[in-house]
């Protein structure tokens, strides 16, 4: 199929995926500025970063009436043997895939909360293109899990749109006598007037809402940043029916800790890959879903290589960072340790190049993962260990050393800090690396139709400021053809924005 074709069909849907109106898509006024203040004033940079995630945080606050409500229908079908189930798609998949295993890890009943994401558990570790754009593999996750009459479903999307979810919560009105939850983070009024499928699942009675809207995210559409934070905060207090006086006690932790003590950890990295080096994160099974969703991440939002799988010798590429169990020897039973379950994968048919068993212990994260890397990476490899000692969180990392005291405070609390801590440390550590401009989203790989569009506005948006009028069918086609020669390591958006340029 030609780019032509292809840039055409998705021209024929793109009023469905034109979001460039929510608020989760547009430039936060904090940060903008944020990719020079990587470089020259990183001080700046974390006082923002944490500025933005405080509001956050007063926003959950006010919030704690309807999550009140929440906690208690969630905590009814737990006490009436009903299941929960959680589910969302990239960002919000990995959240629901690490909420129930704090759970576990915490000694909540195995079994009690099940999670799932777009394209299974492989998903959790390497992305998995166009999966969230089908409504019908939502449900059908769902059902394949075993959704019944007594459960109850929380479908978490961050900007409220994703039809993966849309899928599952509207199957799941329809199976139990629980009302499932709605989860998102833009306001109903926008997004009812310009996605329909948003429109359809906010005005079903038997879907129960929870908006949880926190504005522009640090990076323009990072919603695995701020957006996914309080999804699994709120989420988080519903399942382990946790009241206000928590809530308050973890922000006032939060506002303890001193962001600038990642500054030397942020040099260091950005440093080692200059340098060609690649870093290994070295983690507990306690924490590893934590430090996996982060790193993870990194690949999609700033166009990185993904985790290789299938380690061998003679390896050409590979991503910048990988995981390491470091109490695992053994694929199978490192992934069973991070999840505190056994893994769950979708042997479909149409899908079984992307998501099976196979695949996912073809990623191995056993503690032998580092002599592996060193053996076909081309650059040095360092450790970077995150671990918990007793209360203490201790970040240790060639020469520095840094520990967070936790006395006190549950796993989701550290759990929830480790995230903001690591989503502010990749976010600034690629800034340094020039993988965004601004506060604009300059890597983003456009994986599916959400991403398209949003790569297609940042384009736009980078030619209006030299002055350039283009229409958006005109991007959008010189979009797909940049796409047919790029590497997954380049920035579509500079590579586009470069062709139109250039023949202008």
């Amino acid at each position: 199929m030609s780019y032509k074709v292809k840039a055409k069909s998705f021209l024929n849907i793109s009023d469905q995926f034109k979001l460039g109106e929510l608020p989760t898509e547009k430039q936060h006024p904090k940060t903008k500025g944020l990719s020079d203040w990587t470089k020259n004033n990183l001080e700046l940079a974390l006082e923002r970063i944490k500025e933005v995630e405080i509001e956050l945080l007063e926003m959950a606050i006010l919030k704690q009436e309807e999550v009140s409500l929440f906690t208690k229908d969630v905590q009814e079908v737990l006490g009436n043997g009903g299941r929960v189930f959680l589910c969302g798609c990239g960002a919000t998949g990995r959240l629901s895939l690490a909420l129930e295993t704090i759970w576990n890890k915490s000694g909540g009943e195995k079994g009690r909360v099940i999670s799932f994401m777009a394209g299974g558990d492989v998903a959790l570790i390497h992305s998995i293109e166009n999966f969230e754009d089908h409504p019908e593999y939502g449900e059908r996750q769902l059902k394949d899990l075993g959704f019944c009459k007594d459960d109850l479903l929380i479908a978490i999307t961050e900007g409220g749109e994703t039809p993966f979810v849309i899928g599952a919560v509207e199957a799941a009105s329809e199976i139990s006598k629980k009302n499932p939850y709605f989860l998102y983070c833009n306001p109903d009024k926008v997004l009812s007037a310009i996605v329909e499928r948003s429109r359809k699942v906010i005005a079903n009675p038997k879907i129960k809402k929870l908006n949880l809207s926190v504005g522009e995210m640090v990076l323009a559409g990072s919603t695995r940043m701020q957006a996914s934070t309080i999804q699994m905060l709120i989420t988080g207090q519903a399942l382990f029916n946790l009241d206000q006086s928590w809530l308050l006690k973890f922000k006032s932790k939060f506002k303890s800790i001193e962001f600038n003590i990642l500054k030397k950890f942020i040099e260091c990295e950005s440093k080692i890959y200059k340098n060609n080096g690649g870093v290994v994160y070295s983690t507990q099974d306690l924490l590893a879903i934590t430090v996996l969703t982060d790193t993870t991440e990194r690949s999609p939002t700033f166009s990185l290589l993904p985790f290789e799988e299938n380690q061998k010798n003679n390896q050409k590429k590979y991503s910048l960072c990988y995981l390491s169990l470091s109490e695992e020897e053994e694929v199978e039973t490192a992934w069973e340790k991070l999840l505190d379950r056994a893994p769950r994968a979708l042997e479909w048919e149409e899908t079984k190049q992307l998501t099976t068993i196979n695949r996912l212990y073809g990623f191995d994260i056993s503690s032998e993962s580092l002599t592996k890397r060193k053996s076909y990476c081309s650059g040095e490899q360092f450790e970077f260990h995150i671990y918990l000692e007793g209360n203490k969180l201790n970040l240790k990392f060639k020469e520095l050393s840094e520990s967070i005291d936790f006395e006190g405070f549950d796993l989701l609390s550290i759990h929830l800090i480790l995230k903001v801590l690591l989503n502010t440390h990749s976010t600034l550590v690629m800034g340094r690396l020039n993988r965004y401009k601004s506060n604009i989203m300059t890597w983003v790989r456009p994986s599916n139709n959400k991403l398209i569009d949003r790569t297609i506005r940042y384009i736009l948006i980078l030619l209006k400021e030299k002055s350039i009028e283009k229409s958006y069918e005109e991007v959008c086609l010189k979009l797909f053809e940049e796409m047919e020669r790029t590497e997954k390591d380049d920035s579509l958006v500079m590579k586009t924005l470069e062709s139109i340029l250039k023949s202008t």
